[in-house]
């Protein structure tokens, strides 16, 4: 199979999650946009194209299906990639890993942008100085703690006891936040010994080494998710 992954250019968003899944997996795909540009996916956001309407990018084009949304487009990929467990219950356990990063991701994406995305991080600074306060004490301790608790219970590798596209994606958390709030990360880092070990262990992963040595890995920056305001980070 040919995957056709359609995102932005110019930043790693949402797409990038999907992204490391294929680049994992060495899989055959192009990343659309960046060959055609992002207008390329105006007709199928628009509904002039065959196969499901997707709402925003990432979207993913395999044969006649068009899959959307990050965790929908993972369990689809889960499967023929080898990234996820062959027993049913244990890929419905991925996707609701998966579901439950997308939710910190949403936080973590309106810590910048708290009043509305429309308007510039200027514009609502005041209001993300607040929330970045309540993610970094509250919302991110809860959150790791969270799963550096269920890798613990599997085994203390891996959140489901073998390499799955959900440790691809706690990779793409761990060092996405460690830009995000360097200081902060490094104090919460020492109780996260488990995550830490994933992050480095998948860095090391032969193709995804490749990839973050390549080209097509954009820079984290600051008109992606993960964003390095030094007033919102603190210790």
């Amino acid at each position: 199979m040919h995957y056709q992954l359609y995102y932005w250019t110019g930043l790693q968003g949402r797409g990038e999650f999907v992204r490391l899944a294929l680049e994992d997996a060495g899989a055959d795909y192009t990343d659309v946009a960046r060959e055609q540009g992002d207008e390329v996916m105006q007709s199928f956001l628009e509904g002039q194209q065959a196969g499901a309407r997707p709402f925003a990018p990432p979207f993913l084009k395999a044969g006649r299906l068009v899959i959307a949304q990050v965790a929908n487009i993972l369990h689809y990929l889960g499967p023929p990639l080898a990234l996820v467990p062959e027993s049913e219950s244990r890929r419905w356990q991925a996707l609701q890993l998966q579901m439950t990063l997308t939710d910190l991701v949403a936080e973590v994406h309106d810590t910048h942008h708290p009043v509305a995305s429309a308007l510039y991080y200027e514009d609502q600074q005041a209001e993300a100085k607040r929330r970045a306060e309540d993610l970094r004490a509250n919302r991110l301790p809860k959150f790791l703690g969270y799963f550096e608790q269920v890798i613990e219970q599997a085994g203390g590798r891996h959140p489901l006891r073998e390499h799955s596209y959900v440790d691809l994606s706690l990779f793409q958390v761990m060092t996405g936040l460690e830009y995000m709030f360097p200081k902060r990360m490094r104090t919460l880092s020492k109780d996260l010994p488990l995550l830490q070990g994933l992050k480095e262990r998948v860095a090391q992963r032969p193709n995804i080494a490749a990839y973050l040595a390549s080209e097509r890995r954009v820079a984290f920056n600051t008109n992606g998710i993960f964003r390095h305001y030094p007033e919102l980070d603190a210790a």
